[in-house]
């Protein structure tokens, strides 16, 4: 038998403590506190709704996933369903992020995502937890491997791209900066590629930041982002200007994962000294703070937002 969820007053304390990963996805949230009850059925009817819109698909998937019990309840719901691959990726990636958290073997995750896979080969999930697993214990040629294999499905994935941002930041950190650096090739190449109407626009902001952040890891770029000069250069602006402008265009406004675009474009903004401009991102991010990239390098997320976002709005 599955354990039993935490009391339900214990449940909205933490939560009130936490970042919400489903950000503004009601239906998420609704789907994730019946999970967290025991009733998988709302998650079943989340992810048949969801359909093949991959984004929002592995939006859902990765935030119902993240939940401590949501292994044992998705097995309860493949004993009631034993074909659904529904339940079979919602527990591949479950796997993955328990392995993360060192509750569960590597191993075992990966079968997992590549029984799901088995069940749904068109759908990038279970990949996509996979590609998730390799950025943090695999080998670099797996991590290549697993995002190209993302791309064959859904060739704009989201969450693949910024993962793949995050990793490329990090390689050789120790050569400082770069305006060379191969993060930098990927994300302009990224966002070429990409529709007009792709949040993968914003991927050259996303890869500035990191780089940042694998620098003043690596104790090569000050630790406070506003003044380490890091956001002052040539190509740093012009990286800026062209995604604010396209944000300022973006008519879909519904990406599942646009608040994160949103967190680090402000982020950025705040940085380069725009207040202006920083001021219409938060005006539009509200109260949906992201940890990163507010806790770049390991700063409180949750203060560094309030500080710049009452500066950018002349509220401090």
């Amino acid at each position: 038998m599955p354990p039993p969820p935490p009391p339900l007053g214990r449940g909205r304390r933490r939560a009130a403590q936490v970042f919400d990963e489903a950000l503004d996805d009601t239906e998420l949230v609704a789907a994730r506190t019946a999970l967290t009850q025991g009733r998988w059925q709302s998650a079943r009817s989340l992810l048949a709704r969801t359909g093949d819109e991959w984004d929002r698909r592995g939006h859902r998937v990765t935030v119902l996933a993240a939940e401590p019990y949501c292994a044992a309840w998705t097995r309860e719901w493949l004993l009631a369903e034993p074909e659904s691959a529904d339940a079979s990726v919602l527990l591949a990636v479950a796997l993955v992020r328990r392995a993360l958290r060192g509750k569960e073997t590597p191993q075992a995750a990966r079968e997992a995502c590549r029984s799901a896979a088995g069940r749904a080969p068109a759908d990038p999930t279970p990949w996509l937890g996979l590609l998730m697993l390799a950025r943090e214990r695999g080998p670099e040629r797996d991590v290549v491997r697993l995002f190209e294999e993302v791309r064959a499905r859904y060739a704009d994935h989201h969450h693949a791209h910024h993962l793949m941002v995050a990793w490329l930041a990090e390689r050789r950190a120790d050569a400082g900066p770069d305006p060379l650096h191969e993060v930098y090739d990927f994300a302009a190449w990224a966002a070429e590629q990409a529709p007009a109407d792709s949040p993968l626009a914003i991927l050259p902001v996303i890869a500035h930041t990191e780089r940042y952040r694998a620098l003043a890891a690596a104790g090569l770029a000050p630790a406070d982002p506003v003044t380490s000069g890091h956001w002052a250069g040539r190509r740093a602006r012009l990286v800026m200007k062209a995604a604010f402008d396209w944000w300022l265009e973006w008519e879909q406004d519904d990406h599942p994962r646009r608040l994160i675009d949103l967190n680090f474009l402000a982020h950025a903004k705040v940085c380069e000294g725009r207040s202006a401009e920083a001021a219409a991102l938060f005006h539009r991010i509200g109260d949906h703070v992201t940890p990163q990239p507010w806790s770049y390098p390991g700063r409180d997320a949750r203060t560094a937002f309030r500080a710049a976002r009452a500066s950018a709005l002349g509220t401090a």
